[in-house]
């Protein structure tokens, strides 16, 4: 199960990372297409560059792979009740994150709904774990 939740996590700590290329794209060219633009309403750009896409000015992908260190770093330590409470948190912040994306912003992401399912399924392999 361990190696279920290594796997889990890496994939989104590199859904994460293509968050910020995507990010860092957009800086040098603002009429930057990432792979996962389909049109207007399905749109990675759009939604990470939106009002929402940052918190108290920081992009949304930095806490997103440092939740992902940190998932990993506790399984490589063994801490499963802790780990437990993290993944609630990640799935719990997914959530909000996706009413945003879908009741505010009206957008469908691939990325996002990535991470979104990404999380769900770490807390699934952690409770399976215990």
């Amino acid at each position: 199960m361990d190696t279920a939740i290594y796997t889990t996590a890496i994939a989104g700590f590199v859904l994460s990372l293509y968050t910020l290329y995507i990010e860092y794209q957009l800086k040098k060219n603002t009429s930057y297409k990432a792979v996962c633009d389909i049109n207007d309403r399905m749109s990675c750009t759009r939604t990470f560059s939106s009002g929402y896409g940052k918190m108290f000015g920081i992009s949304n992908a930095y806490p997103g792979f440092l939740f992902y260190l940190v998932v990993i770093g506790l399984t490589y330590y063994a801490q499963f009740d802790f780990l437990l409470y993290v993944t609630v948190f990640g799935v719990l912040f997914s959530a909000y994150l996706a009413y945003l994306l879908y009741f505010k912003l009206k957008h469908f992401c691939l990325v996002c709904n990535g991470i979104y399912l990404v999380n769900i399924l770490l807390l699934i392999f952690v409770w399976m774990h215990r």
